[in-house]
């Protein structure tokens, strides 16, 4: 088994419900995905250009995304908590979870995957 496979699996309850969950939307949305495993938590990649991480921490689950800063649709959404370039969508529970909302920020993800940040 695959380490981001294996992160995702090992998980308690709710989180891996909410990761299984969200890895059938993304892969499903973006099919030409790759998951992979960097920095410790599970990674989906397109060729070189990162789309989104899955990350279990403080009580959620952190979907994190490198090009919100180009984002149009659910940037209220969208946490930044301090950090500069990645916003996140976060879950704590499964029903939580909009797939709707999901899918266009997967796709906004997606569409802007080449972009560089951009700095002040």
């Amino acid at each position: 088994m695959k380490p981001a496979e294996e992160y995702i699996l090992k998980q308690s309850e709710p989180f891996k419900t909410i990761l299984l969950h969200l890895q059938v939307i993304i892969e499903t949305t973006v099919p030409e995905v790759e998951l992979l495993y960097k920095w410790k938590v599970p990674f989906y990649y397109v060729g070189k250009s990162p789309i989104c991480y899955l990350n279990v921490t403080k009580g959620y689950v952190d979907v994190g995304f490198w090009g919100a800063q180009y984002f149009s649709k659910h940037v209220e959404k969208l946490v930044s908590d301090k950090r500069k370039y990645v916003k996140s969508l976060r879950y704590k529970t499964p029903d939580q979870i909009n797939d709707q909302v999901l899918i266009e920020v997967l796709e906004q993800a997606y569409a802007f995957r080449k972009e560089k940040f951009i700095t002040d």
